[in-house]
């Protein structure tokens, strides 16, 4: 079956969304004030819980991703089960010819985003998307304003402290997919970092190489990552730090871009932007100035309030991009570098090794594969069958 991609209205899409736990009743519930986006189908394998959102928002529902596909209500879907899923759902629905948004990760692993990817066929008639939020917030779309424009120079070193994720054992505990190898592929990396690993390409590109140090399970009773702090290698010879946890309290989200005309940092407590900014670059300083003498520099503070409207604006521009081709905010196909970076991580950190860049997507597979068979968790259920990555190729 091949759906048009033409929507039933020209002022609204009609979107489907399959899965419907935190993330897809939370996009449920931002719909009813999104004037471009009818909710025209929903998708569980929770009866009662599909139930409950029919009767609330009067949609057409359905027990499988396969029936939803096939009935052809909707315009565009929007995937927010668990994250093997996404893969095959995804292809599923590109095949059939919807537009697609999905939710992060975009895959668990790289062949999987390369599969998904491929499915794409058709990018000047089918709108693929991917959900990164935080793009939507004006403190990172200026910092990539300065870093495009070369107000900063060339970036020297990156420091990015994201420590704020706390989550107890209860939380891993909520979801029988939840922190598994099986059904998440990852721990904190997969589940909370996503955006800021995306945040991390878009604003500096993608490093050559990478050494990791982390834990499994260091602060809850989980077989994945929890604890991670990474050395990152660019190739203008640019280094960074990324450090994340899911086991500080209160912990921090603060970013620090030293560059050769000053030095930016972003506290998100502090909500605003500091530029230090040198009166001559620090190349030029270390070859013309005395012994001791730093270049002279002046502050700068950019009070932005402004944090975007987040989901809401991901799924405007989603609908406006059908409707209108409005420039897609993130475009799934950029969805496969934050994966990359989760998966040399937590490749680098559970095998003590540097890592190049690009990776190798069947040697992570085989990798992933391998952590699956080893666990004692028995297989969670996610809204389909997880995908069987030892059919990846």
């Amino acid at each position: 079956m091949t759906i048009t991609t033409q929507p039933a209205s020209p002022e609204h899409i009609r979107l489907g969304i399959i899965g419907l736990g935190n993330m897809g009743s939370s996009h449920c519930r931002l719909i009813e004030s999104i004037d471009n986006i009818v909710l025209a189908a929903v998708c569980d394998i929770d009866s009662a819980r599909l139930a409950k959102i029919v009767s609330r928002y009067g949609c057409q529902g359905y027990a499988t991703s396969t029936e939803l596909i096939n009935a052809g209500d909707c315009d565009a879907i929007l995937i927010a089960t668990p994250h093997y899923d996404h893969t095959t759902i995804g292809i599923a629905a590109l095949k059939a010819g919807y537009h697609l948004l999905v939710e992060k990760p975009i895959s668990v692993h790289k062949a999987d985003c390369e599969k998904l990817i491929r499915a794409h066929r058709h990018p000047d008639k089918q709108v693929f998307a991917a959900m990164f939020n935080q793009r939507t917030n004006k403190h990172y779309q200026h910092i990539k304003q300065l870093i495009d424009s070369g107000e900063l120079g060339q970036i020297r070193r990156i420091s990015w402290t994201i420590t704020d994720w706390f989550r107890s054992q209860r939380y891993y505990d909520s979801g029988g997919w939840r922190a598994t190898w099986a059904g998440e592929g990852g721990g904190v990396l997969l589940n909370q970092c996503p955006h800021q690993l995306d945040l991390l390409h878009w604003l500096f590109g993608m490093p050559t190489a990478l050494r990791a140090q982390g834990h499994v399970g260091k602060h809850h009773n989980i077989e994945v990552e929890d604890d991670i702090t990474c050395w990152l290698e660019y190739a203008n010879g640019a280094t960074g730090v990324f450090t994340t946890t899911t086991g500080e309290a209160p912990g921090i989200n603060r970013l620090e871009i030293a560059a050769d005309r000053g030095l930016l940092v972003y506290d998100t407590a502090e909500g605003k932007i500091t530029l230090l900014k040198n009166d001559i670059t620090v190349t030029q300083a270390i070859k013309d100035n005395g012994p001791f003498e730093k270049p002279k520099s002046t502050r700068i503070e950019f009070d932005i309030i402004d944090t975007g409207r987040q989901h809401a604006e991901v799924l405007e521009n989603f609908a406006d991009a059908i409707l209108h081709g409005t420039e897609v905010l993130a475009k799934g196909n950029e969805g496969i570098h934050s994966v990359e970076l989760a998966n040399a991580m937590i490749y680098s950190a559970l095998n003590g090794k540097t890592v190049k860049l690009p990776i190798n997507a069947r040697r992570y597979t085989n990798f992933l594969k391998a952590r699956i068979r080893q666990s004692t968790v028995s297989k969670p259920q996610g809204n389909t069958e997880i995908t069987d990555i030892s059919n990846t190729f």
